[in-house]
């Protein structure tokens, strides 16, 4: 398998940041980018200089996928993972799970290469392997350098090299033009967060009273019908339920999830990627590093507070594949004005960030939403990139009292209240504050909110 162009010059810049005296390098690309063909050379090039290799990642899936890169560049590796026989010493690749309870029959390894290194930090398993051997070599790969708490990643990666963007890629031929129509957004009015996201129980029980099936159903019957979806749900049973109402409508859909044997999960994966089956639903199953080009659509109905897992989401649908020249993704969950667009630049640090300020950044927009087609577009867009529909331009209405141009305060506050009373919901009154131009919406949300519970609580003394 050769390297692409981009590649080439990204395996070029981890090398010059060896040479810079890094031991610890991170490498970040776009979900689709090819990082499992990127580390794969860097692999065999070390085995040549005869190096001994180990690669950790986390899911059976992964495992697959990475043994069959590894092998399209000469390597046979040994696996240490459940009920895998390790043949192989000198190129390991190792379940962290599995690997935790066995550091200690393998000698430390020249080059440790991470995939999925958003989940290396100190106190994970993964840091806890890395630190057992100090004296390797580590390259981490990941598509999102962030964790849901602000922690950075620096504690164990000294240098990050950046490939390019998911934009640069859909302009090279890499990835797959997208559009997203956010056409629903469900009410989380009362859902509470827990180490900054959602709680799981809460979501399930708000998504459960709500219209948000019904309209995932029927938008993708008019914006995607007959193409091959992922569904992204809030748990597993959440994704039995979206599998058979998809099924009562006449749309071939299958739910997969860590509790089928891998027989069973490869048997339904294959359906999908032969057409088979229609929609697949899951949780987390193929949240990270799932690799199926054959994804047309991306269909979002679990709210996240996690920009990381957002993209990861997204990114499963962006891959380039025959007869593939777009891909749709269908935001039911808010995710996309919360955290905008999947081809936006962002930038990424090393460092982490203060969970404050996190929070605030994330909730800051730039994304509007079509109300003709629903088609998401940058905040600066005059019309809709999907529809040409124009976005209106709200002018300050004004009246002429005695000569003198007065704008209506009483009849524009009024308007502004109303519109503030509608949005019931923290993500309502944040979407709200975003459309305004707010520099905080999530501290202007987050007051509003306060005031109507002291307001509430008065009423009933």
């Amino acid at each position: 398998m050769k390297l692409r162009p981009y590649q080439e010059n990204d395996v070029a810049q981890i090398r010059a940041a060896y040479r810079e005296k890094n031991k610890s390098v991170l490498f970040v690309g776009p979900t689709g980018y090819g990082k499992t063909v990127l580390f794969s050379h860097i692999v065999k090039s070390a085995l040549e200089r005869g190096k001994k290799v180990m690669v950790l990642c986390h899911r059976m899936e992964l495992i697959d996928q990475i043994e069959a890169a590894l092998i399209s560049v000469g390597i046979q590796p040994g696996i240490v993972a459940p009920h895998r026989e390790c043949t192989n010493k000198n190129v390991v690749l190792a379940s962290v799970w599995t690997l935790i309870n066995r550091l200690y029959a393998f000698d430390p390894p020249d080059l440790l290469v991470v995939d999925e290194a958003h989940h290396a930090t100190s106190k994970t398993t993964w840091g806890k392997i890395l630190n057992h051997w100090p004296q390797s070599h580590r390259l981490g790969v990941t598509a999102t350098p962030l964790r849901l708490s602000g922690e950075g990643l620096n504690d164990l990666f000294e240098k990050m090299v950046l490939g390019p963007s998911t934009q640069e890629l859909i302009e090279l031929g890499f990835l797959t033009p997208v559009r997203v129509f956010a056409p629903s957004q469900p009410d989380l009015e009362g859902v509470r967060r827990r180490g900054g996201e959602f709680v799981i129980g809460d979501l399930e029980a708000a998504l459960a009273k709500s219209t948000i099936t019904g309209d995932a159903i029927s938008h993708y019957k008019r914006l995607c019908n007959g193409k091959r979806a992922i569904a992204f749900c809030v748990s597993v049973a959440h994704a039995k339920v979206i599998a058979e109402s998809f099924n009562k409508e006449g749309i071939k859909s299958e739910s997969i999830d860590g509790s089928l044997d891998s027989g069973e999960r490869r048997r339904r994966i294959t359906n999908f990627r032969e057409g088979r089956t229609q929609v697949l639903t899951s949780c987390d199953l193929v949240s990270e590093g799932f690799d199926l080009p054959a994804i047309e659509a991306g269909i979002l109905l679990r709210p996240t507070a996690s920009t990381g897992l957002y993209l990861q989401q997204v990114g499963r649908c962006l891959r380039t594949a025959d007869g593939k020249s777009e891909s749709i993704i269908l935001d039911h969950a808010g995710n996309t004005l919360r955290h905008g667009l999947p081809t936006e630049r962002r930038e990424w640090t090393l460092a982490g960030e203060e969970k404050k300020r996190k929070a605030a950044k994330e909730t800051i927009v730039s994304v509007k939403i079509c109300k003709a087609c629903f088609q998401a577009c940058p905040q600066t867009a005059q019309e809709c990139s999907g529809c040409g529909e124009e976005f209106p331009v709200k002018p300050r209405k004004v009246v002429q009292v005695k000569g003198e141009l007065q704008e209506l305060k009483a009849a524009v506050n009024r308007s502004r209240m109303a519109e503030q009373t509608s949005a019931k919901s923290l993500e309502g009154l944040i979407s709200l504050g975003v459309m305004r131009g707010y520099k905080n919406p999530l501290a202007w949300a987050t007051h509003v909110l306060q005031g109507r519970k002291i307001k509430k609580e008065r009423s009933f003394r």
